[in-house]
Order: structure tokens, then C-alpha cells, then sequence
């Protein structure tokens, strides 16, 4: 069985690599992204939550109607460097940017409290950084429309009751606690599109090699070092994958190729969304074992 929206039964397998010089499947990277949208910050180690990886996604920018703003929309988000103590900062966050001065900001436990909204999705309620936010995000991005927020209570997003159980939730993530991709998966996506389409264009926290390109497909549950997870489904990929994260430039790929390949149910596809279903401490190097 696999794991829902995967490729279905009927489809050829994409899966087209050898096994023969795969070793053990282990963790190569774990990326956080504090502010959603802004830059990745890789780390030796990460504390899964049941909303997520800590650090993860907990802050994000909306507009004057509380909708979310990423890097679809604005492509400079990915200069912003944003820290938190899961990536060394000394505060609970720290925004950076190239020729502006950093801005410290505390968890806004009294800020105010209004509703924002990812996509489509029902509102929910978030706590607003303050005009200091603002003020740094305008000098950056040249909007003065834009906010920080920060997700207080997890508790109150629950996640698509097709793929998830009434007890799931998450923070800010597109739609699920967790993403992991492969590196022989992007490897063999490389080779189809005849250049370079670097893993990190798909942002997912968890990164993994020594796998058969693609048999993540197959997935309905995987454990990371001590902590299990289950296979809520497959990724469907956005435009976003086509801005290259370091020139900001645009293209088609690696959206076109994968339309070649990996397309079903009018979508295109590539790496698996997880829930956790413990809390525990994952790190580089950890085994991952696919159930």
C-alpha cells in the first residue's frame, strides 16, 4: 500500500536507479525556516513536536487582511535570515538581512490578537510582532503592508481530516508537522531535466539519502532515529520551487520536469508530508526506517 496521493498502482514506477551501491537510508540535513518563506537554516539536530519540528515555521508575514506573504509573491523573503535558539540566535527570534540592522524581537505574548489565513484555509488566530516588525520588514522588502506574526497555540489549527486525525495539528507549515525529501529522488529529477535541481528548492526539513529514487512513494509510516511518523501524503509542488533560492531567479523547471514524470490528479509531485506521532529528538546521521 501506499501512502495516500501517492503514485497510484497504475502509474510506472519512477523509481529508475540502481540499489546497488545504496547503503543505509539516514538523515543528510535538517532545515528549520522560523519565519515562513525566509532563508533555510540547516542544523545537526531538531526536537520534533507533534505541530512540528521546534523552530519550525512559528512566525510568519502577512498583509493588512491577515493573509500570509511568501516568497511566491515577494522572491526577497529567501534573503532574510531569521534565528531562533534551535539555530544559535540569542533571542527568541533574530532578523537579518543583507545591509540592515538586525532586529530582536520576543515571543508578542501580549500583542494582539487577530486572525490570519494560509491560502484558503479557515482563519487562525495569531499574535502580531508590533510596529518594530513592521517598521524592519518595510526598510527590507519595501512594503508597508506587511506584519510578523507569531502562531501561539498550535492547538487551534487542525490539519485535512483526509489525510490526518482529529488530534493532528501543525504551526504555519503549507499543510502538515513535517516534509521530507531525497536526495537520490532530486539526483535522479536532475538527470531528467539535464541540470542541476538542488534538494533545497523543495524546503523540506527532514533530507535523506541512501534510498531508491522515489520509494518514499511507497511510504505509509517511517521512524527517524527513535521517533515514528506517519505518511499523510504526498507533496504537491507550487511555483515556488522554480525560484532558485540563492539568485532569486525564475524558470520552469523544476515544475516542467516533473509534469513530465511525476504528474497525477492534475498536480505535480515530489517528497512525502509526515505527522508525527511522538515527540523526540532527531539528528544528522539518524537511521530512517520505512514501514
Amino acid at each position: 500500500m501506499t501512502c495516500p496521493t501517492c503514485r497510484p498502482a497504475n502509474e510506472p514506477s519512477a523509481a529508475k536507479t540502481s540499489t546497488t551501491n545504496l547503503g543505509p537510508v539516514q538523515v543528510t540535513a535538517l532545515n528549520l525556516h522560523p519565519v515562513k518563506s525566509t532563508a533555510i537554516r540547516r542544523v545537526d539536530s531538531a526536537y520534533v513536536g507533534l505541530a512540528g519540528l521546534r523552530g519550525d515555521r512559528e512566525w510568519m508575514i502577512v498583509d493588512d487582511a491577515g493573509d500570509m506573504v511568501s516568497a511566491r509573491e515577494i522572491n526577497q523573503l529567501f534573503t532574510i535570515v531569521a534565528d531562533t535558539p534551535q539555530t544559535g540566535g540569542t533571542a527568541d527570534l533574530t532578523l537579518s538581512a543583507p545591509g540592515t540592522e538586525p532586529l530582536e524581537i520576543s515571543f508578542p505574548y501580549a500583542g494582539r490578537l487577530a486572525p490570519a489565513r494560509l491560502f484558503t484555509r479557515p482563519h487562525t488566530q495569531v499574535r502580531y510582532a508590533g510596529p518594530a516588525a513592521d517598521r524592519w520588514l518595510a526598510g527590507v522588502l519595501g512594503r508597508d503592508d506587511l506584519h510578523l506574526v507569531w502562531c501561539e497555540d498550535p492547538l487551534q489549527r487542525s490539519l485535512n481530516p483526509q489525510f490526518s486525525r482529529p488530534e493532528d495539528h501543525a504551526v504555519f507549515q503549507d499543510g502538515y508537522p513535517v516534509t521530507l525529501a531525497s536526495t537520490t529522488s532530486a539526483a535522479l529529477l536532475s538527470d531528467w531535466a539535464g541540470k542541476d535541481l538542488a534538494v533545497q528548492r523543495f524546503r523540506a526539513n527532514v533530507v535523506i539519502d541512501g534510498n531508491e529514487a522515489f520509494v518514499e512513494d511507497t511510504w505509509t509510516s517511517v521512524r527517524i532515529g527513535d521517533v515514528p511518523f506517519r505518511v499523510a501524503k504526498a507533496v504537491d509542488r507550487c511555483v515556488m520551487t522554480t525560484i532558485d533560492p540563492v539568485s532569486l531567479d525564475r524558470s520552469k523547471e523544476p515544475i516542467a520536469t516533473l509534469a513530465k514524470h511525476r504528474r497525477w490528479d492534475g498536480k505535480t509531485w515530489f517528497a512525502i508530508h509526515l505527522i508525527p506521532d511522538a515527540e523526540g529528538e532527531i539528528h544528522v546521521g539518524d537511521e530512517v526506517t520505512p514501514a
